[in-house]
């Protein structure tokens, strides 16, 4: 039994990185533009706990980024960290073992994979896949 429902050859993760490459750009851009107006999107508040920005709408950046972040996630792809751009796509190894094939935004190409009990911590290069 499997984790997920979608999984990825390394080649069909890397060509569906290269669609979605722009829309991690502009997800890590929008969180840090969200950041420096001091809001905090995982409660919804800016920083200090006022509400919204006192007139009942969150700001366009957070409206923008949801949209983003559905979009990726409806591919099958695991967000990790939205500030490095670091994106999980689930993978079957040859030996039948889920893992993730890893990725941030730093990153030329998907070069890493890593257990998914190991986390990030556990990355290995794509050679020992």
């Amino acid at each position: 039994m499997y984790y997920h429902k979608i999984h990825f050859s390394l080649k069909e993760a890397r060509t569906t990185l290269g669609i979605i490459r722009a829309d991690i750009d502009r997800m890590v851009l929008l969180k840090t533009e969200l950041d420096e107006i001091g809001y905090d999107m995982y409660r919804h508040t800016f920083f200090g706990g006022l509400g919204p920005n006192g007139e009942g709408f969150h700001p366009p950046q957070l409206e923008e980024l949801v949209e983003i972040i559905q979009s990726i996630v409806e591919r099958g792809i695991q967000i990790k960290n939205i500030d490095a751009g670091l994106i999980d796509f689930p993978h079957i190894r040859a030996n039948g073992e889920e893992v993730y094939l890893c990725w941030k935004a730093d990153e030329a190409n998907i070069e890493y994979w890593h257990p998914i009990p190991d986390g990030f911590r556990g990355r290995r290069h794509i050679d020992e896949l």
